[in-house]
């Protein structure tokens, strides 16, 4: 007998609720809400549209979309073909965006039109006039009844309207890629990490069981989740979005995070599990403390609340949890590992500061240079194997061998590991700058910044902040017969980078510190700053 494919799809989180109770909710926002039903029936739409233009198994089709129900119904519906996903941050700039469909070779672009103070439609689409690979822009209306905006570009409920609310959804393979999730290196050039539709599907488990023992199923209460973290970030696809899918329970959407907003959603909506980084949680305590608010009418049906982007001040996690009297679990993991590889497990006590055990399905070690486990309680990289390991960087071969040396994933992050197998990230090994809870590479600023007139050599270091850890900062050397302005070279960054990259600060020098090498001394600033702060 011929062996029957194993066949894997992403989009059957909601498919599989779509048969059985098509009229559960699923995604509120604002004042509107849909069921698994339409939104399933939607996905389908997208997918019939998608085969009409020739797109199917193996192509990719970008998206660009905020918190809105239109992101899961493009996105499921891109993986209903066998297509990958490939969801773009929406702060990235037209020279950002370029890059992104050119090396993914994305033959599709679907955006949201944006607003007046984020043009997203306008930027796309002016990256997508540059790539000729890419072949359709379709816009996705504030108003889904209005016409694009975009002039000769189609809006996406024009696109849907005459097709066909059913859709034979691709049997991809569990190891077919299902994700395209760029990630920047020190090399500063932006890397596709492939996500199959196994990393994806399992590691989205892996955060519903972590959640079950905060939650009471017996209540016959549908279980909500409110999402604040973007859904183009891996956290907010997999271990919500996807997760909660999943579970069958209902997402409620907020495109940008606001303090009090959340909190009203907390009360309005009964939420029982939110994901935050640290800023976040800072933010909330800081409004209720200095609004002496009781949020004992906020905090009624939290069940479980984590943290992860970045580590969590303890007094910042302790003030918390005392204040709305509830658990808060750390996390850790990257855009690689799917995301989830380690987590304060509910059964297990919790360590402040510690991102807890490797999740179910990942082995977690912290190593030295030649790849040697180190003893308990030292420092060593964090490595990884498991099934939420992605398959490789698309298109880059090398990364992906340096990444996979020795058959464990390297993280690039500095572990100590506990007799009972706990992780605490105590350093990063390489010179990445943590921003709120956003990666940001200094390589990758440093390359654009130098191809400025003014700029001679450039230095891009982390610099402490008080509300997102670290803060990005530039040192500068000028060419000689240039005088350029804190304010002037800041205001040229803005447009080159996301808003969540280019420096707050600019430091113009004579000369930059450098090692014995001849590379510029960063650990010198670094030393420089933390010294003049002490």
């Amino acid at each position: 007998m011929e062996n029957t494919p194993t066949y894997l799809n992403l989009a059957g989180v909601i498919e599989q609720h779509a048969r059985l109770t098509p009229d559960l909710e699923a995604v509120v926002f604002n004042d509107t809400v849909s069921t698994y039903g339409e939104l399933n029936g939607l996905a389908c739409r997208v997918a019939n549209a998608l085969t009409a233009m020739g797109i199917g198994p193996g192509d990719k089709v970008a998206l660009s979309c905020p918190n809105l129900p239109y992101f899961p119904i493009v996105y499921y519906g891109i993986l209903k073909t066998g297509a990958a996903v490939v969801p773009m941050n929406i702060l990235l700039k037209p020279r950002e965006i370029e890059y992104h469909l050119k090396d993914s070779g994305a033959k599709a672009l679907f955006v949201f039109e944006g607003t007046e103070d984020l043009p997203m439609g306008t930027m796309c689409k002016e990256a997508f006039e540059r790539v000729p690979t890419c072949e359709h822009l379709y816009i996705m209306c504030a108003d889904k009844m209005a016409p694009s905006p975009i002039e000769g570009h189609q809006s996406l409920t024009k696109l849907i309207f005459d097709k066909s609310d059913r859709f034979e959804t691709y049997p991809t393979r569990p190891d077919d890629t299902a994700l395209i999730l760029y990630t920047s290196g020190t090399t500063g050039t932006p890397k596709g990490a492939e996500l199959t539709h196994l990393n994806v599907f399992l590691n989205a488990i892996v955060a519903f069981n972590l959640h079950i023992p905060g939650l009471d199923y017996t209540d016959g209460v549908q279980k909500t989740c409110l999402i604040t973290l973007p859904l183009f970030h891996t956290t907010g696809q997999t271990a919500q979005m996807n997760a909660q899918m999943f579970a069958g329970h209902r997402i409620v959407l907020q495109p940008r995070f606001d303090p009090v907003a959340a909190l009203e959603a907390f009360k309005e909506h009964h939420v029982n599990f939110w994901t935050g980084v640290p800023t976040m949680y800072w933010a909330i305590l800081k409004h209720v403390e200095e609004n002496n608010i009781d949020v004992a009418p906020y905090a009624e049906s939290m069940a479980i609340l984590s943290s992860g982007g970045a580590p969590m001040p303890v007094e910042v996690m302790n003030a918390f949890q005392k204040k709305f009297n509830c658990r808060i679990l750390e996390g850790y993991g990257l855009t690689e590992t799917s995301p989830i590889s380690n987590f304060n497990h509910p059964q297990v006590e919790s360590i402040p500061g510690n991102v807890g055990h490797g999740v179910f399905g990942c082995d977690v070690r912290c190593v030295d240079d030649d790849g040697n486990e180190v003893e308990r309680g030292t420092r060593g990289e964090v490595v990884m194997r498991g099934h939420n390991i992605m398959k490789g960087y698309l298109n880059n071969p090398e990364a992906t061998s340096e990444a996979f040396r020795g058959g464990w994933f390297h993280s690039g992050d500095i572990g100590i590991m506990d007799e009972s197998g706990r992780v605490s990230i105590v350093d990063r090994k390489k010179e990445m700058i943590l921003r709120g809870g956003y990666n940001v590479y200094p390589r990758e600023l440093e390359e654009v910044i130098m191809a400025h007139d003014a700029v001679s050599l450039v230095a891009i270091i982390g610099v402490p902040d008080e509300k997102l850890g670290e803060e990005v900062k530039a040192f500068v050397v000028l060419n000689k017969g240039f005088d350029v302005t804190e304010e002037e070279f800041i205001a040229w960054c803005k447009e080159q980078f996301a808003a969540n990259k280019y420096p707050r600060y600019v430091e113009f020098r004579e000369s930059l510190p450098v090692g014995a090498t001849g590379k510029i001394h960063k650990l010198a600033l670094k030393e420089e700053i933390l010294s003049t702060e002490n």
